[in-house]
């Protein structure tokens, strides 16, 4: 990890990465030499010939005679299907459809927070991005709630046990969940579409030839990104800046792009993927770029890279959030959802009166996406029922 720099004292402190020791302990997995410099990052990112490898990849692999999932194509396939996806996740789309639909959701939620007076900050975040991400796919057939726990099984973590048995008995229960969810969730979803396709990402699939075990393999994929890790962010900026008032207070009084520029400063410093990899054609071992580092590189940020601050300016050509979302042709398509789901939620809840943050969530570690896990954020308001 490269040296700190001397900040000045209004940034309170040299680190505010909230997730830095669970980092330090996940490291990068699975690779010979950890890619922490930007620019060979980015070099290897934007390579045509990089294949993608980690995460789910290896085992949608294992699937040979399936259908690849959107997200592990590479070249003109990719772009083809890339093209045909883009319509659900175009700005017009983000800002007109899933806005209202954000809208909607949060105002339920909030409403519900303040009549209890109380909830875990994590438990709202995950409510929001279930239902947000099962519209854009299309897993509506199902309870909400017990589909995320389900997906929070296959892609949790995968234990670092050296006993065979042990990682015997993970695989077993990780392809049970798996079964649960074809069954509880994507079939039904299916049938549904088959019967009256809808503007969905399994619509798409069915129309282009998909089985129900590729079309299983795409919901893991969009599922995992859609669902799991936007709770965490969502969680984590909260976190951020109920902790820190001049951020808060900054959020509360931007427009909608100074408040996205703000979460993306905060994504830069709490990337929720921590690793990318990549395989190079001829190549016998896996590229890991270490997104935590390439993001704090001060060629790229400036000064302070480890600092959340609000005032910082990076070139367009690197983008506010720098690799959170990844870079070429892979980068992240639902980045726009994600931050405006975001900073939709967020403003609201920051408006609920007499908000609290009681308890600091834990912070946990999951290796198959080497990225944080917040749990426990017990916010209490002036409860409507009082």
């Amino acid at each position: 990890m490269q040296a700190k720099s001397q900040c000045p004292v209004s940034h309170s402190g040299e680190d505010m990465r909230k997730s830095a020791h669970v980092a330090g302990r996940g490291g990068v997995a699975s690779v010979r030499e950890a890619v922490t410099d930007f620019t060979a990052a980015r070099a290897i990112l934007r390579n045509p010939e990089a294949s993608q490898a980690g995460f789910l990849a290896d085992l949608a692999r294992r699937f040979s005679r399936m259908k690849q999932p959107i997200l592990f194509l590479s070249g003109e396939e990719h772009r083809r299907q890339r093209k045909a996806t883009a319509r659900f996740f175009a700005p017009r789309v983000v800002t007109g459809r899933y806005r209202d639909l954000i809208t909607t959701e949060t105002a339920r939620l909030i409403a519900q927070f303040r009549r209890d007076g109380a909830a875990d900050l994590d438990a709202l975040s995950l409510d929001l991005a279930v239902t947000v991400a099962a519209e854009i796919v299309g897993l509506t057939e199902s309870d909400g709630l017990a589909m995320a726990q389900r997906l929070e099984a296959i892609t949790g973590g995968q234990g670092t046990s050296k006993w065979a048995i042990m990682k015997v008995l993970q695989l077993f229960r990780r392809q049970w969940q798996v079964r649960h969810f074809l069954k509880n969730d994507v079939q039904p979803a299916i049938r549904a579409r088959r019967a009256n396709p809808r503007d969905d990402v399994i619509s798409h699939l069915i129309s282009e030839g998909y089985n129900d075990q590729e079309v299983l393999t795409e919901c893991i994929t969009y599922g995992a990104a859609g669902m799991i890790t936007t709770r965490e962010f969502i969680t984590m900026a909260g976190w951020h800046m109920m902790e820190n008032e001049a951020l808060k207070a900054h959020f509360m009084t931007v427009d909608d792009n100074g408040k996205i520029a703000l979460l993306e400063e905060i994504l830069r410093v709490e990337p929720v993927v921590g690793t990318l990899y990549r395989r190079l054609p001829g190549s016998d071992w896996i590229h890991g770029i270490d997104v935590r580092a390439a993001n704090t590189d001060e060629t790229v940020t400036g000064a302070c890279p480890f600092a959340v601050d609000a005032d910082r300016t990076i070139s367009a050509k690197y983008g506010g959030a720098v690799m959170a979302f990844g870079d070429g042709e892979h980068r992240c398509p639902g980045a726009q959802v994600a931050m405006h789901e975001t900073a939709i939620f967020l403003e609201a809840l920051f408006a609920v009166p007499g908000l609290r943050l009681v308890r600091a969530p834990t912070v946990g570690w999951n290796p198959l996406i080497t990225g944080y896990e917040l749990r426990g954020a017990a916010l209490i308001c002036d409860s409507d029922a009082a």
